[in-house]
């Protein structure tokens, strides 16, 4: 019989900030990785030299970053930050700040995803023009609200108020909204839809064509759902929460309704990020209990389970071209990881 290979190590470990790193991302197109902490810094690294390259406090350290994301859709140089502190700041990486908006609560943020669409390496201007919009808990805790970055303002919410002032769906018995997943999947003629999970356990499918009501919701979790993920289709995705499961789901755009394909049960409860790899074939969570955790994402099965961290692991983020995976921890660090690398077409 054949053993099993033991883990493999991450390929660079990233040191530097002070205190908890709560979140990372990639630059879409370059060999850039962001990282924000507790503290209030946000980090800019090569991932090639693995080095920093800059720094800067841009949160209040009373309140610290819980959130940065990237994406082509807002254009290459520009990345935001979300704080405790009830701020998003949008940034150009070059220049320094350019503008924010109010946010809330902590729910992280969610810039808009599209069907994925395999880029050359590092290359530029992947989808220059799209939306410039965010969605996050809004200022009432089980509400979301959309912003357009371009004017830093809100200009919906869901659920939508009817013109009387009401609204035909509640979702202020489901508690505070805990995650968001903003995306303009293909069958949507360019319409804005959001995937939202609540306090209760209760994920809900938004279309912005019908504010008032939404497509569908549904509760595969027990304990509030914390993290939201789309595959590089946005026909389906994966979900973690408080509770002692992972589940991959499907989303059948012809019938708006949100299944389960399948449940994978935790020895410890606890999913503080998901991720799926843009080529949608493997998936990993960051775990409470201080592991990260690959699966085969077409599958469900569990691929290998990565114990460098020493603290809860706080993020998980794939790059663009799928060779590396980076993790983030409250153990100040960030794990960077070549994992079943992608077959390279010559």
């Amino acid at each position: 019989m054949s053993k099993r290979l033991p883990p493999p190590d991450p390929v660079a470990v990233l040191r530097g900030h002070r205190a908890s790193v709560m979140d990372v991302c990639f630059h879409p197109t370059r060999p850039l990785l962001f990282t924000g902490s507790a503290d209030g810094e946000l980090r800019i690294w090569d991932t090639v030299q693995h080095r920093t390259i800059s720094s800067a406090w841009v949160h209040s350290a009373a309140h610290g970053i819980i959130c940065v994301a990237a994406s082509p859709l807002i254009g290459n140089n520009k990345i935001l930050s979300q704080g405790r502190d009830g701020t998003v700041k949008y940034w150009d990486i070059e220049d320094g700040n350019l503008s924010r908006t109010d946010s809330y609560h902590f729910c992280k943020l969610s810039l808009v995803k599209r069907p994925f669409t395999c880029p050359k390496p590092f290359e530029d201007d992947i989808h220059p023009e799209g939306p410039k919009y965010l969605a996050i808990a809004g200022q009432e805790s089980s509400e979301v609200e959309i912003w357009d970055l371009n004017t830093a303002e809100r200009f919906a919410k869901l659920p939508q108020n009817c013109s009387n002032g009401s609204s035909s769906h509640s979702t202020k018995g489901r508690g505070m909204c805990m995650a968001v997943q903003a995306f303009l999947p293909s069958e949507s003629e360019g319409f804005l839809h959001v995937l939202t999970g609540y306090e209760d356990g209760t994920m809900v499918w938004w279309d912005m064509r019908h504010t008032s009501l939404p497509l569908t919701s549904v509760k595969f979790h027990l304990e509030p759902v914390i993290t939201l993920s789309l595959d590089g289709s946005c026909k389906g995705g994966i979900s973690g929460a408080a509770d002692d499961k992972i589940v991959i789901y499907s989303l059948d755009h012809s019938l708006g309704s949100c299944v389960v394909q399948k449940e994978i049960s935790l020895e410890r409860p606890g999913i503080a990020g998901t991720s799926i790899r843009p080529d949608s074939k493997i998936a990993a969570t960051a775990g409470w209990d201080h592991r990260v955790r690959i699966y085969n994402y077409r599958k469900g099965n569990a691929l290998a389970i990565l114990k460098y961290h020493r603290a809860t692991c706080t993020a998980v983020s794939f790059s663009t071209d799928c060779r590396l995976m980076a993790s983030s921890s409250e153990d100040t660090t960030v794990a960077l990881w070549e994992l079943y690398p992608p077959c390279t077409v010559t």
